[in-house]
């Protein structure tokens, strides 16, 4: 295997650790705090990556000429593709565009989906979809959904469709169970140009598509249920996703060795594969991994060092995993970089 390729399967095996993460997350909060509150989560988190993504991804993916209808669909489309979503684009007019989550749904992975309720399902709608017209300036842009698969559907579907008139915000998700989208034909959806998307740049956006969801959650939860109940929903998500995962993602960074050693260097490699500085020193009773930079959180301006518990819950999960002997221990000052974790 080439040094690049390499590279792509630590970036492949840490989106899979995000992105079972966020799914958690999900789940956490519909088991610890209900479904009113885990719906209320899941708006914010789409609501504020659609406001800080869609338009400018418009631009980034070269679909602003088209109209909002076809634009928005084919957003969906061409993002979650990238993010290794199974995802389908049907056009019928400039002013009804279908789009379709097929299973497996990439978001409720694996026996996940039987957790999920209708209504956490439908707030990531209201969040995004629901809001795309708004965004555009074109107010008689709504989305209609015809399916969920949360509910026993064969997939998540609608279609996006621009009125004569705006539409009241109520009016901007509606739901129409008794129809289906037409046969999806490969042939005849969007394709990203090979020559500004190419191979390097679609594993580093697959990685990134993942760890963006973690990175909007972690600060919503803090904003939303204050830094003292964050912190603990956080890490116990945190660490209870890195020991299910210990022994999928040791693979993918190359380290397996299921001794102090090994976690050290599992944890510097994990650490490197997302873009953080780290550096593996040897204390004599153990050894010290210092992270420099702590990349997810870079620019997030509400961003709480009780977001910092998510990272440290997967740490300490992936220790357990790998041996319950391990003991891994973090210091910082206020929670922000450079970190130190002590691995004994």
């Amino acid at each position: 295997m080439s040094e690049r390729e390499t590279q792509w399967r630590r970036w492949r095996s840490v989106a899979d650790l995000y992105h079972a993460c966020f799914t958690g997350l999900i789940l956490t909060l519909v088991s610890r705090r209900g479904t009113a509150d885990a719906a209320e989560f899941v708006f914010r988190v789409f609501r504020r990556q659609q406001q800080q993504r869609f338009v400018a991804g418009l631009d980034k993916l070269g679909l602003r000429h088209l109209p909002p209808a076809v634009a928005a669909a084919q957003y969906h489309y061409l993002s979650n593709w990238i993010g290794g979503v199974h995802v389908e684009y049907i056009y019928e007019n400039d002013r009804k565009a279908w789009i379709r989550y097929p299973p497996p749904r990439w978001i409720w992975r694996g026996t996940a989906i039987c957790g999920v309720p209708g209504e956490v399902s439908r707030a990531m709608l209201r969040g995004w979809h629901a809001n795309n017209g708004v965004a555009l300036g074109r107010l008689g842009l709504g989305f209609v959904c015809t399916k969920q698969s949360v509910d026993g559907q064969d997939g998540l579907e609608g279609y996006y469709h621009e009125a004569d008139h705006p539409l009241d915000p109520d009016q901007r998700l509606v739901f129409a169970r008794h129809l289906e989208a037409p046969v999806f034909d490969p042939a005849k959806a969007p394709a990203l140009p090979v020559e500004s998307w190419p191979r390097p740049r679609l594993e580093k956006a697959y990685r990134n598509y993942a760890m963006e969801y973690v990175r909007t959650a972690a600060p919503v939860a803090v904003q939303l249920f204050g830094p003292i109940d964050a912190a603990y929903l956080l890490h116990l998500t945190g660490k209870l996703i890195g020991m299910q995962y210990y022994d999928e993602l040791a693979p993918g960074l190359g380290e397996t060795g299921r001794d102090v050693a090994g976690f050290a260097r599992l944890l510097q490699a994990l650490l490197t594969a997302q873009d953080d500085s780290a550096e593996l020193c040897d204390t004599g009773d153990g050894f010290e991994v210092r992270q420099g930079r702590w990349t997810l959180m870079d620019g997030v301006d509400d961003a709480h060092p009780a977001c910092l518990r998510v990272l440290e819950g997967l740490v300490d999960g992936l220790a357990a995993g790998c041996g319950r002997r391990i003991h891994v221990g973090l210091s910082s000052a206020a929670g922000a970089p450079p970190l130190v974790w002590s691995v004994r």
